[in-house]
Order: structure tokens, then C-alpha cells, then sequence
């Protein structure tokens, strides 16, 4: 184990530090976290629109949610041309990058609004539908935005204004890109929207089977027990996440059931407000429990800590204070990981016993067991909460037990 455990530490964790850190991955995580109030707010719409079931008089929140929610994708191919622009230090172009990055976006998705006859602002592809289209017109507007960062039509002395020079200077990229859509999508017709979809739509399948999900959930334990954030495979997930829960509130919409085999178990919802990741990711809010229950002084103290993050489902002073790189306690993260995905699968999924969440709550700070009330409405969903906690319970609990017991020699000695 300690082999192991020095190979992670002193080969992979570093090279997955590089990436983690790389600008491009940097961008596209923090493009995606700054729409993250639009995703909250679209959330906290789709939970007032059950109001509507009930009180037919009051205005559709489904409006304000079509309108948040539902336009995400034209922001996200806005900011990521705009952060890397700012990320490379070339600031006088990063509005001009955004604004291209949007022109092509909508460039691209074009083609399917008239093809689907959806005019206008309520197309899914604006939305999490074409969240990985916004992503790859993102990218392309900011590459060759940054090939042209530094280039100018004018000597460094010359007597034209500094802002004029920049517009003739972003002439040339900004022209570059548009011909390239125009050329490619409207003259050419080149369909990059379904190409670019047919890309990514076997990694969306491949999650929504339950060796994908459990796949996922085990990387995402994996990569956090080391200290490596599970914030670096946001920009993968969450598009995926975003597009499965749109799907499932269409479906709740046109009247499935929330046992239909067409629902998508693997969402942001039925992971972090449901079942799965009870105090946060690993289930530690268990863990967090025997800490404040613990004959360690020093573990007690940390645990005593870490219980008001606990409770909202951020537990990095744990995993930082008590997991990572500690050889006992990586183990068992790793097995909830494997072990408690593959519950929650055969109880929503094989059996259909429990629901799948049909709603958009994006709320992961929202304490368990409020938010699987919230998302599921269901006694057999707390039933199936209280069957996840106790096996997380019972996988941390033996491993706990050396790591406290180790931790009160220490304190003797």
C-alpha cells in the first residue's frame, strides 16, 4: 500500500496538479462556476413551479426559469474566449473575443433552430443542451484570438490612438472566425452542431450506465483523496449533468412517471441533493460524526470544526484534515465510491423502488435530508438516505477506528 500510496503522491498527483492548473482547463472550469448563480437561480425557479400545480392563478415560473436556467450556453460562449483572453494578459481583447466567441455560437446552432422550427429564444441549444457546442466555439474563438494577441497593423510609435489600433487590430481575428463559421456551417453546410454532439454523446451515454456512473463517482473520490479537487473534471460533468436533469424535467413535464426507464439516474441531483454524497463528496458526513464522537483530542477538536460545513455539504477540512494522502483513510473513500453509486443505481434504476429526481436543484449546500425531500418528495427516497448513510457508516467505520487509534498514541507519547 505505501508503494502505492508514494507512486500517487510523487508521479501521478503532480502531473494531475499540471493539468488541473493548465489555463485552458483553469478557463473552462471557471466559465462554467461564474454561471453557477444562473444555475442556482433557475433551480430555485423550478422548485417555486411546483406552486403552479397547486395555485393555476399565479404567473408560470417556468418563465423566469427559461430565462436563466435555459440560456446558459450563450454566456458560456461568451466568457470562455473572455477569460482567456484575460487569463493570457491580453485584456484590450477580451470583450472582442466574448462577443466573436457569441457571434459564432450562434453561428453554429443556427442550422438546428430552423431545422426544429423553434425560432427565437427557446431552443434547447442555448440552454444545457448545447453546452459542449458553446464550449467548442469557445475554445476555437479563443484560440485564434490568442494566436493574434499581440499582432498589429501599426508600428509601436504610431500617432493613431491606442483604442482605434485595437479595432483594426481585432478586425482580423474576429473576420477569420466569422468566415470560418460562415464558410463552414452556412455555405459549406457542415452540421457541427450534431458532430460536435455525436463527439460527446457516447461519454453522456457511457455515465448514464452503471459502470459510467460508478466510474465517476470512484474518479471523483479518487482524485479528492488526494487533495485534487473534483472541480477539475467540471468541465466534462457538469455539461453532461445539466443536459440529463433538462431532460428529466421535459419528461416530468409531458407526464413519466419518476420510475420511467427513460430518466436519467445520473444527475447533479440525484449525486449531490439526493442520495449519494451525504456531507459532501466521499459521504463524509458519517465520518464527520464519529470525529465529534472521538476519545482523540485532536480529532474531536477538528471534528467539532468541520460540523457546520459538514452539515451544508462542504467538507474540505475534513478531506484535507483527516483523508488526504493518509494512507488508512484514502482506502475507504475510494470504496464509497465504488460501493455506494451501485446502491443507488439498483434501488432507482433495477428495481425501481426509489425515485429519480425531475427537478432542477442545484442547491449541493442544501443539508440532507431537506434536499431528497426537496428532489424526490418521497418516504422511499429518505428510505434510501438512511440506507446510504449506514453503509457509508460501516465502510468508514473499521478504517476510523486505526486511524483514532493511531492518533491517541501519538497524543500519549
Amino acid at each position: 500500500m505505501n508503494t502505492v500510496i508514494n507512486w500517487l503522491r510523487d508521479s501521478f498527483a503532480p502531473k494531475m496538479n499540471i493539468v488541473n492548473s493548465n489555463v485552458w482547463v483553469v478557463t473552462l472550469k471557471d466559465s462554467i462556476m461564474q454561471v453557477l448563480p444562473f444555475i442556482l437561480l433557475g433551480s430555485l425557479f423550478c422548485v417555486l413551479a411546483i406552486l403552479n400545480d397547486y395555485f393555476p392563478s399565479l404567473p408560470s415560473f417556468w418563465v423566469p426559469f427559461d430565462w436563466t436556467m435555459s440560456k446558459i450556453s450563450l454566456f458560456i460562449a461568451f466568457l470562455i474566449p473572455f477569460n482567456l483572453m484575460e487569463k493570457k494578459k491580453l485584456r484590450k481583447q477580451r470583450i472582442i473575443a466574448g462577443l466573436t466567441g457569441l457571434v459564432l455560437f450562434l453561428m453554429v446552432v443556427t442550422p438546428q433552430v430552423i431545422a426544429d422550427k423553434s425560432i427565437g429564444f427557446s431552443h434547447p441549444s442555448l440552454g444545457a443542451g448545447g453546452m459542449f457546442i458553446a464550449i467548442f466555439c469557445g475554445i476555437f474563438t479563443g484560440y485564434i484570438m490568442g494566436l493574434f494577441g499581440k499582432f498589429s497593423f501599426f508600428k509601436e510609435d504610431s500617432a493613431i490612438p491606442d483604442f482605434v489600433r485595437a479595432w483594426f487590430d481585432s478586425m482580423l481575428p474576429i473576420g477569420i472566425i466569422i468566415c470560418i463559421g460562415w464558410i463552414s456551417v452556412l455555405i459549406m453546410k457542415i452540421d457541427i452542431y450534431n458532430l460536435i454532439l455525436s463527439i460527446f454523446m457516447p461519454l453522456a451515454s457511457f455515465m448514464e450506465t452503471f459502470y459510467g456512473f460508478t466510474f465517476f463517482m470512484f474518479l471523483s473520490c479518487f482524485l479528492y483523496s488526494m487533495g485534487i479537487s473534483g472541480w477539475v473534471l467540471t468541465p466534462v460533468t457538469k455539461p453532461i449533468f445539466l443536459a440529463a436533469i433538462t431532460a428529466n424535467v421535459a419528461l416530468a413535464a409531458a407526464g413519466v412517471g419518476t420510475n420511467d426507464s427513460q430518466l436519467n439516474v445520473v444527475t447533479a441531483e440525484t449525486i449531490y441533493s439526493a442520495y449519494l454524497w451525504v456531507g459532501g463528496v466521499g459521504c463524509t458526513l458519517p465520518l464527520l460524526i464519529m470525529m465529534i464522537r472521538s476519545k482523540s483530542k485532536s480529532i474531536n477538536a477538528l471534528g467539532k470544526a468541520c460540523l457546520v460545513p459538514g452539515i451544508f455539504n462542504i467538507n474540505e477540512p475534513i478531506v484535507f484534515g483527516v483523508i488526504a494522502w493518509n494512507p488508512v483513510m484514502m482506502l475507504p473513500m475510494w470504496l464509497q465510491g465504488l460501493i455506494l453509486p451501485g446502491i443507488v443505481w439498483i434501488f432507482t434504476k433495477t428495481i425501481s423502488l426509489v425515485p429519480i429526481p425531475m427537478m432542477l436543484f442545484d442547491m449541493w449546500y442544501c443539508p440532507f435530508p431537506i434536499s431528497t425531500w426537496i428532489t424526490t418528495k418521497s418516504l422511499t427516497g429518505l428510505l434510501l438516505l438512511a440506507i446510504i448513510i449506514a453503509v457509508s457508516t460501516i465502510i468508514w467505520y473499521p478504517f476510523f477506528k486505526i486511524y483514532e487509534k493511531q492518533k491517541i498514541e501519538e497524543e500519549r507519547n
